[in-house]
Parts: C-alpha cells; sequence; structure tokens
C-alpha cells in the first residue's frame, strides 16, 4: 500500500484549493458583473429573425466556442437559437432567462439564469456546469415568403 508523501499530499490539497478558489472567483465576478451592470441594462432588439453568433465559455476553455446561430426573436420574450440539430429555446424573463437545450424532440438540458443584453449581445451563464454564453445578433433578416 502507498503512503503518500507529504509533498503528495500538499500537490493534492493545493490542487484542490486553487479550484475551489478559481471556482468562488469565477462567481464573485459573474455577480459582481451582473450587479455593476444591472443599472446600463439594455432592451431587447425588436423581435424577428436574425443570423448570429454564440460563444460558450467553460473553465476548460482558453478561450470561447463559437459558432453560427440562427437566431428567432418573438414577442413576449421567447426566442429560439438553432445550431445544426441542437436548439436552445429561451423565455426571457424581466430578470431572468430560462433556458431549455434540444436535441431534435429530445430535451437535454434545462437552466435558469440572470441575463443582460448589451447592444446586440445577450450574455447568460449555467452556474451549476460553470459555462457561459454570449448570443451575438447580427442584423435582422429579410423573411422569405413561403409558398402556398
Amino acid at each position: 500500500m502507498h503512503t503518500p508523501s507529504t509533498r503528495e499530499t500538499r500537490a493534492v490539497i493545493g490542487t484542490k484549493a486553487s479550484a475551489w478558489a478559481w471556482a468562488w472567483a469565477w462567481a464573485w465576478g459573474l455577480a459582481s458583473a451582473f450587479a455593476s451592470t444591472a443599472a446600463c441594462a439594455q432592451a431587447a432588439p425588436a423581435p424577428g429573425r436574425y443570423g448570429g453568433e454564440l460563444c460558450v465559455t467553460t473553465p476548460a476553455s482558453v478561450a470561447p466556442g463559437c459558432g453560427p446561430a440562427e437566431v428567432e426573436l418573438q414577442a413576449g420574450g421567447s426566442a429560439r437559437v438553432s445550431i445544426s440539430d441542437i436548439s436552445y429555446r429561451l423565455q426571457i424573463k424581466s430578470s431572468q432567462v430560462q433556458v431549455v437545450l434540444m436535441h431534435g424532440g429530445m430535451q437535454i438540458d434545462e437552466f435558469v439564469s440572470p441575463y443582460e443584453w448589451v447592444g446586440r449581445t445577450l450574455q447568460f451563464s449555467d452556474v451549476d456546469k460553470r459555462a457561459r454564453y454570449a448570443l451575438r445578433l447580427n442584423d435582422p433578416k429579410a423573411l422569405k415568403p413561403t409558398l402556398k
């Protein structure tokens, strides 16, 4: 049986302590960011279809992972963000957004988060997964006529 040395024990404790400290600092920074920008929050863009880009940042990522997205904002605070066969169904309330992640007809995940519009970018996070999201909207798309 292997008994850990003092050096090995300190390395494990240091790793766990630094992970905890990172998580606390990240949560504190997120809370501070929401608190400091609440006074200057902007209104959502007008309902319509938009091209856009969804960026996700996780603790493991060095830079945000971004990709193209099709976005449909509806009156009343509903939105659908489509990326290939994955869709995010958003219900935007006065202070929080409810996010339901779907793959086809199957629900994959659901969470509720504070959010903020910064210009044409919707920012929110999944605190449990320590993931931050930024949905950037391009200019509205012209609606294509449907054939009858």
